[in-house]
């Protein structure tokens, strides 16, 4: 942790702490939340909605979380360490339970829910604040920023994640189901996880060095047991098989000769005659 980052933790923590104050005392940033609800950005410009339908699939946990691992995976399979799985899994695991815990405790309705103009409707049963879209989104995109390993990678990549979870943000509060605020605790929720993970560096290096012993020991078992001669079934009360070796050959067996080659005799003379009168 960098005094930079410390830094940037601590006021981007004040900033979270702001905001929830702000609304749960009805403050003017509730007043806007409903200003911006009745004016309804999708019925002012209707035309975006079905792109926006589709981009805001990029806040989802699901898919964004499915597309990220599965290239984190890819670079954890290059560079042979799972530091990129495992940061991903504990930053997932840091956003479910501190921004589930905070939705689930404050209890906020969405507008689309809303019961009653210029309230905040909190503890009412909801789960709309701050929001998970947005949280996400910071989260999922911001760590490839995190885990780039140059510095114009990471400054590219955070520029592109922090457009992304703008966009995301911003589609939330046009579609009327996030309030303003919602997104802005979302955004500073998402970068207080990303902020935190150097914290987390020592328990994922941990896990890494027993995971992959693990591994190492159930790899040890496999290659023990494919060295073992497997045993031949024997039948109840049958001949167990036995090792018989071969039998040297007798010093009397004639040899035999190779099938196809003819022996040599030698050729026969026939007796010379002598002609009478010679």
């Amino acid at each position: 942790m960098t005094r930079t980052r410390l830094a940037l933790f601590g006021g981007t923590s004040a900033f979270y702490l702001a905001i929830v104050v702000a609304v749960l005392l009805s403050t003017w940033l509730v007043t806007l939340d409903w200003k911006i609800m009745l004016f309804r950005p999708y019925q002012q410009w209707p035309e975006l909605h079905a792109f926006l339908d589709y981009y805001v699939v990029l806040g989802q946990r699901g898919p964004t979380a499915v597309m990220v691992a599965a290239w984190l995976g890819w670079r954890s399979w290059r560079q042979h360490t799972l530091r990129p799985l495992l940061c991903l899994g504990a930053a997932l695991l840091l956003l479910n339970v501190s921004v589930g815990s905070v939705k689930l405790g404050l209890g906020r309705l969405g507008p689309h829910y809303a019961t009653q103009i210029g309230s905040a409707e909190l503890f009412a049963g909801g789960d709309i604040f701050p929001s998970g879209h947005t949280a996400n989104a910071v989260v999922t995109w911001g760590i490839l920023a995190y885990l780039a390993t140059t510095p114009r990678a990471r400054r590219y990549l955070s520029a592109l994640s922090a457009v992304v979870a703008l966009g995301v943000g911003l589609t939330t509060v046009y579609l009327g189901t996030h309030w303003l605020s919602d997104v802005l605790l979302g955004w500073a929720a998402g970068l207080l996880i990303l902020l935190a993970l150097p914290w987390c560096e020592p328990v994922i290096a941990l896990a890494e060095a027993r995971i992959l012993a693990l591994r190492d020991r159930l790899g040890e078992r496999l290659r023990d047991r494919r060295r073992l001669v497997p045993s031949l079934p024997v039948a109840s009360g049958g001949p167990r098989p036995g090792y018989h070796p071969p039998r040297p050959a007798a010093a009397d067996e004639p040899v035999r000769e190779t099938v196809g080659v003819a022996r040599r005799t030698p050729a026969t003379r026939a007796p010379a005659t002598r002609g009478a009168g010679g």
